[in-house]
Parts: C-alpha cells; sequence; structure tokens
C-alpha cells in the first residue's frame, strides 16, 4: 500500500478519537468550511440554470427561435407584409433541425371597455400552430378558435373552425386593468386612414408573467387579422420557424438566410431571417449577466475553502510536529510526508463535498417538488425560485473545487520541509 496514503488514512481515522487535541475542532471547521462553500455554489448554479432554462421557455412560447419577416416591416409591420408561399414553407420544413414553421399576422390597436382602455398587438394564429406554451399559460377558459388551412378539414373539437374566428385570448394583466372577464365582449379600434372598429369576445386567459408579453399580446385567429389588414392569400407579419433547441440557431439561421435570398423574387424581394437572441437581446443579455455572476460566486466560493483548508493544514502540520520529527528520523524524505498531509487534507476535502452535495441536492429537490420560495413574478418573471438539477454541472463543480482546493495545499504543504527531527521529537 502507498505509504503517504496509508498514514493519512491512520491520521484521519483517529481525529474523532482524538477529543483533547485540536485536531478534531480543525477537521470539523474545514470540512464544514468545503461544505457550506459546495452548498452555496450548488445551490447558485442550480438556480441560475433554472432561471435561464424557465426564462428561455417563456421567449420560445411567445416567439420563434427563427423569424422572416420583410425589412421594411421594422417601421410599419402592416404595410410590408411577408409571402408565406408554400415554396419557401416546404423548404424551411425539409431542414433537419426545424421543429415548425407558421405564418403570424399581427395588427396594433387598442382595446377599450366603457371606462378604460389599451394599447395592444393582436396576434394572429394559424390552426397548426404549436400552442403548447400557451395551454400551459392559460389560468381561464380556452384557447381562440382558430380557421383551418386551405384545404384542411374544420375539426370543431380541436378548436378550429372554417372561417375566421371573433375570439381572443387576453392576458391576466390586461384583463385585471380592463375589468374583463371570460365570456365578456370588447371593442377594438385599429387605426389606418379610418378608424376600423371590432368587436371579440373573450374566450380565455393566459399568465406568462413576462411583462414584454403579457402587456402587450392579445391572442386571435390568423384569417382575423389577415382581414383586418386587408391581406389576401398567403401574407403574414412573419415567419415563425421553431427549431428542436436553442442551440440549433446557429446551425440553422444561415441556411434559412440562404433560402430566402434565394428564393426571393420581385414580390418578396426583402425576406430576412432573424434569431430570437436578435429580437429579445435585451432578456438574452440579462441572461448572459447571469451567468456573470455565477462566475463570481464560484470564485469566492473556492477562495472560502480554499483559504478555509489552507487555515487548516497549518494547524494539522503544526500539531503533529513530533510525528513529522520521528517519520524524518526514520527516513521519510519531505516529498513523502508532504504527500501524507495532502492526502490527509484530500480526505477532509471529499467528506466535505460528500456532505454539501448530499444538503444541496436536497434543497434543489425540495425547491422543485414543492416551490418553497416564492417570488414576485413582476421582478423575476416567475412566482417560485426555479430550479434544475444538472448532473454535468454537480460533478464539474465537484472536481473543480476537489483539484483547485489540492493544488491551494501544495504551498502551503512545505512547511513540512523546515521542521528538524532533532527538534521536533522534543516539540511539545
Amino acid at each position: 500500500m502507498n505509504f503517504p496514503f496509508f498514514v493519512a488514512r491512520r491520521f484521519f481515522s483517529n481525529v474523532g478519537s482524538e477529543q483533547r487535541r485540536a485536531s478534531h475542532l480543525t477537521t470539523t471547521i474545514a470540512t464544514t468550511g468545503v461544505a457550506i462553500g459546495l452548498i452555496v455554489m450548488l445551490l447558485s448554479v442550480g438556480i441560475i440554470l433554472g432561471f435561464k432554462q424557465e426564462i428561455t421557455k417563456k421567449v420560445e412560447g411567445f416567439g420563434s427561435h427563427i423569424e422572416i419577416l420583410d425589412v421594411n416591416s421594422l417601421a410599419a409591420p402592416d404595410a410590408y407584409p411577408v409571402h408565406a408561399d408554400t415554396q419557401l414553407i416546404n423548404s424551411l420544413k425539409r431542414i433537419p433541425e426545424v421543429r415548425g414553421v407558421a405564418p403570424i399576422a399581427q395588427k396594433m390597436g387598442i382595446l377599450k371597455t366603457k371606462n378604460d382602455y389599451m394599447g395592444i398587438t393582436l396576434k394572429g394564429i394559424p390552426a397548426d400552430y404549436d400552442t403548447t406554451f400557451l395551454a400551459n399559460s392559460l389560468v381561464e377558459g380556452r384557447l381562440p378558435k382558430r380557421s383551418a388551412a386551405e384545404g384542411a378539414v374544420a375539426t370543431p373539437e380541436d378548436g378550429v373552425t372554417s372561417s375566421a374566428s371573433n375570439e381572443i385570448l387576453l392576458s391576466r394583466r390586461q384583463a385585471d386593468e380592463l375589468n374583463l372577464k371570460v365570456g365578456d365582449r370588447v371593442f377594438a379600434y385599429f387605426f389606418e386612414e379610418t378608424i376600423k372598429m371590432r368587436r371579440f369576445k373573450v374566450c380565455g386567459i393566459y399568465q406568462s408573467n413576462m411583462a414584454i408579453f403579457d402587456k402587450t399580446f392579445v391572442i386571435t385567429d390568423l384569417n382575423t387579422v389577415r382581414k383586418l389588414n386587408h391581406w389576401e392569400g398567403d401574407e403574414a407579419t412573419v415567419i415563425e420557424v421553431r427549431l428542436k433547441g436553442m442551440d440549433a440557431i446557429d446551425r440553422t439561421l444561415p441556411q434559412v438566410e440562404r433560402l430566402c435570398a434565394q428564393l426571393n423574387d420581385e414580390t418578396s424581394h426583402s425576406r430576412k431571417a432573424f434569431s430570437i437572441v436578435d429580437h429579445y437581446a435585451s432578456i438574452f443579455s440579462w441572461l448572459q449577466l447571469l451567468d456573470f455572476n455565477m462566475m463570481v460566486i464560484l470564485v469566492l466560493m473556492l477562495c472560502v475553502s480554499g483559504f478555509t483548508m489552507v487555515s487548516g493544514l497549518f494547524i494539522l502540520i503544526l500539531e503533529r510536529t513530533q510525528t513529522i520529527g520521528v517519520l524524518k528520523a526514520m527516513g521519510a524524505t519531505n516529498t513523502k510526508i508532504r504527500n501524507v498531509f495532502l492526502h490527509f487534507a484530500g480526505f477532509i476535502i471529499v467528506r466535505g463535498l460528500l456532505i454539501g452535495d448530499v444538503v444541496a441536492i436536497g434543497l434543489l429537490l425540495i425547491q422543485q417538488e414543492y416551490g418553497l420560495i416564492h417570488l414576485d413574478p413582476a421582478n423575476y418573471y416567475v412566482e417560485t425560485v426555479p430550479v434544475e438539477i444538472n448532473l454535468w454541472a454537480i460533478v464539474l463543480v465537484n472536481v473543480g473545487t476537489l483539484v483547485l482546493t489540492t493544488l491551494a495545499l501544495v504551498l502551503p504543504s512545505y512547511m513540512v520541509s523546515r521542521i528538524q527531527p532533532s527538534k521536533a521529537i522534543k516539540f511539545e
């Protein structure tokens, strides 16, 4: 058996029985320091990853990974529709990473009740639109009925009709400010050369807790908005392209851009693709800032763990000065004795990591299952602290803590070489 490992294991196993010496208290403090540092790091990583995942899901739910629109529509959305022709739609669907393609029509207007009014963006979605996120965000009522695509069969049980719907889905914020509930009717006004009025029925209420969406978007049928914009055929405000994941954007966006360039003609010469990161740059910049905050926390906690272990190692070496002298007198080299204490410190670090893992993962599981810690959704976009338990992140934090903390002990371990056997044996 390896000599340093054997001696270090004996030291570590005898710590609990050495109640009169400083070893027990020192190892307890060092273990606690490592455990607390790891708990803070794992909680920080789990919560920040949870925040990023939750916010990204909300943004994906209301938008799409890639949007195709007419570049002129950035200044006047209603005046420059993009053509969602069959050739483009089918070509997009053949891209391997594409999960779905849907034309979307939008119209800015005002909802007005007897006492209140609010500016909104009416978003028209087709019958085959992925409504998973909207359905999960629904708090009252149901989703609006959407008109069937050309050539498709209307299925009322699925919320699809053969004509344009007259129903809208409001956010909880909009419903509360306008004092509306499911089943109420409300007038909407749209301004062009003349004022156009339309009466809608509230069929449902959603809540995403994202002010950028809850304050603005009202969901309705695609053909309803097309009629308001006097559009015919395949015209739309934007073509939403949903991918299999955020990591596919960088690979797919160049393909979509090339496809638009190839299929653009005199009727649709300005179609251009933008990623969701470009569209919601402020949100994703904030998420990147969370990554920076996480790195700061990890560095600080590693410093705390390292400082605790360095202090503990000094005490352990001083307390075993006589043992070091005896080992040197028996022929042990400074390197082997240094390795003894590095192994000893390694046992302490591993015990601290195990305790930290059990506590941190337990807290994350409890929060994930029961949502005990609540937040103000107006400020944090979620009602409870979101967490994500990522196995690779946990392993990486553990290995990083073990390696970096052990490396921090290498220099202090050279204190062993300053101890002389003749003086150390007489040391008390």
